[in-house]
């Protein structure tokens, strides 16, 4: 779906901007997309010194491949570039070129959004490459749902051979994270710090933040927590999930909710490395709460907005999908299959969000009414249907 969904933006925005965490899969999806394409295409990876140098002189470079699709990957080393892209931009729209151009690929989101939004708006498209989801792993040989669960979607983790090959990957792309993918994005945070800090945010998985406890834990400020987890948002390995803020007479929970996005990192912050320890930890609950909500956000269309929502009543849904303000799902996630009916607080939190649609996601197999209004079904049928709209 993302490679068809890529096609597609490369055929109708002049640039298109690939983001994702690294090792994600964004320079193999780029050049099987660039396959299809009809354009020739040029691939410059920033990291190598002999690409770098090709475009010291960006204009001089690019408009001698006019003519063709250029890939450059972890363009976030070449922040001045995005004023050179318009310029060749409108100068091929004068000249009636096509769409499909140029497509960047990055691994931090919010600051490339920034700069490329200030200087290329209305010219560029961008999409996120989440790691694997459900829906991705049906046709892998010996793996499954609860394989996705506990080693996380990364490929190299999820494709391992075993366990021990999986963590091990997963505790190297941490330290390599920190230790050298960090510093070249700009921040000169010590890498044993943000460890420690992405550490206890793997500890309160799918929790409300709780900065002040964050900061006396690890002896900094609230702002240096604020800069923290801004900058492990941007890099796309951790989620803020907004409260649903209704104008209702009730005492709302205003404080986000934070997710360390792939689950199998979770685990590996935490030391775990098979299913027995995962299924006796306390984070169990969490971390699979937080694995079902990764994968339905990674497949909602764009324009569909996610939330919780909490009140000081104890009404509470663990997820809102806000397709319009006439079409809002609640959701509720369940990890027991013996017991999927929801929670007196998820009905009374539906009922006051307005809520069209009521569904209980479970680990079973079945899709059947727990009650008149509220559906139960796997999770691979919810994003099945999720990739229909």
């Amino acid at each position: 779906m993302v490679q068809s969904r890529l096609s597609e933006l490369l055929q109708t925005f002049p640039t298109v901007a690939l983001l994702g965490p690294r090792q994600v899969g964004k320079t193999t999806l780029a050049h099987a997309v660039a396959e299809g394409q009809k354009h020739e295409t040029i691939y410059l990876d920033m990291e190598l010194p002999s690409d770098f140098a090709k475009l010291k002189e960006p204009e001089l470079y690019l408009q001698r491949h006019s003519n063709k699709l250029v890939i450059i990957d972890e363009i976030h080393r070449l922040p001045g570039i995005f004023q050179t892209l318009r310029a060749l931009i409108d100068r091929r729209r004068r000249d009636g070129s096509k769409a499909g151009h140029f497509l960047l690929l990055g691994s931090a989101s919010m600051e490339l959004q920034r700069q490329a939004s200030e200087t290329l708006a209305g010219r560029i498209a961008y999409l996120e490459l989440a790691p694997f989801i459900a829906t991705e792993i049906a046709s892998v040989k010996g793996k499954d749902l609860n394989t996705l669960w506990l080693r996380g979607g990364f490929p190299e983790s999820f494709l391992a051979a075993d366990e021990s090959r999986s963590f091990q990957w997963r505790t190297q792309f941490i330290q390599t994270y920190l230790e050298r993918d960090v510093p070249t994005l700009g921040p000169r945070i010590p890498a044993q710090s943000l460890h420690r800090f992405w550490q206890m945010l793997a500890h309160s998985q799918g929790q409300l933040l709780n900065a002040s406890q964050i900061a006396q834990a690890n002896s900094i400020s609230g702002q240096t927590v604020a800069r923290y987890l801004d900058l492990m948002v941007d890099l796309l390995l951790v989620r803020r999930l907004e409260p649903y803020l209704v104008n209702v007479k009730k005492r709302l929970t205003r404080s986000p909710k934070v997710f360390v996005r792939d689950s199998g990192l979770v685990h590996a912050l935490l030391g775990i490395r098979d299913g027995e320890e995962l299924l006796g930890h306390p984070v169990v609950g969490w971390s699979w709460e937080g694995f079902i909500i990764q994968n339905i956000i990674a497949t909602l269309p764009i324009a569909v907005r996610p939330f919780f929502y909490r009140t000081g009543a104890g009404a509470e849904i663990d997820l809102i999908l806000e397709f319009s303000a006439r079409e809002i799902w609640a959701i509720e996630i369940k990890r027991s299959i013996n017991n999927p009916a929801p929670t007196h607080g998820f009905h009374t939190g539906s009922a006051d969000i307005g809520a069209t649609r009521k569904i209980v996601i479970y680990p079973g197999s079945e899709r059947f009414y727990v009650d008149r209004e509220t559906l139960a079904m796997p999770l691979e049928q919810l994003l099945a249907e999720l990739n229909r709209r």
